[in-house]
């Protein structure tokens, strides 16, 4: 194939725009678990035809946000106590490497300054989205750090689920300031280098979520 072949990419199709929008309602909990998409609903809401929407819906199926049910439809997942602990036992392995190579470059100080701004933004947060908005850019900013482009591929692929999961932990917590306290020690070990300490708090963290989110089901279990 020659360069002159090469056409110009097209703008992002409906089925996208569709699919992005979908996803956004599932992450924030527009749509909560167990939630029937119901295809006539949708087209009249976004004024499209049933074709781009039915592929906008296919790519969340197969994604794994979506269910499809014989002869009912479509469902929003839910997550079960199993699903909780495959969430954050993934995330640990990938932030915990991320942690690792981070440190072991002796870049624990500028990181942990990022990772605080995500943390004093968690704190003056206005609004559980906000929080939770804060807490998801503190772990992306991480895993960014590592400059690795694979577990940084990993991590997007757990992001949506664990945006699902912290829309109902966020109800857990009776104050928001044990939630940031979590996180400020995570990036304070980081920042003085401690590699032991940072990780054994970042597992610590991703243990309490399961236990908050599902509770009897441990990450050692």
């Amino acid at each position: 194939m020659a360069l002159t072949d090469l056409e110009p990419v097209s703008r992002e199709s409906t089925a996208s725009i569709i699919a992005r929008q979908l996803r956004e309602a599932i992450m924030n909990g527009t749509f909560a678990p167990g939630t029937q998409l119901g295809e006539t609903e949708l087209a009249g809401r976004f004024q499209v035809s049933r074709g781009p929407l039915r592929e906008a819906m296919q790519r969340l199926v197969s994604e794994g946000l979506l269910r499809s049910e014989r002869h009912r439809g479509l469902f929003v997942i839910d997550l079960e106590p199993d699903d909780v602990h495959d969430i954050y036992s993934a995330r640990f392995a990938v932030e915990r490497a991320a942690v690792v190579q981070v440190l072991r470059r002796g870049e624990g100080e500028p990181v942990a300054l990022r990772l605080m701004t995500a943390v004093e933004d968690m704190a003056t947060a206005a609004d559980d989205d906000a929080v939770s908005e804060a807490d998801v850019r503190f772990h992306e900013e991480l895993v960014a750090a590592s400059g690795s482009k694979r577990l940084g591929r990993m991590a997007r692929t757990l992001l949506i689920e664990t945006r699902m999961c912290l829309s109902a932990l966020h109800r857990t917590y009776a104050t928001n300031e044990e939630r940031v306290t979590e996180h400020k020690r995570i990036a304070e070990a980081i920042a003085a280098g401690d590699e032991e300490l940072a990780v054994t708090l970042l597992e610590a963290h991703m243990e309490d979520a399961v236990q908050r989110l599902a509770p009897g089901t441990s990450l050692y279990t």
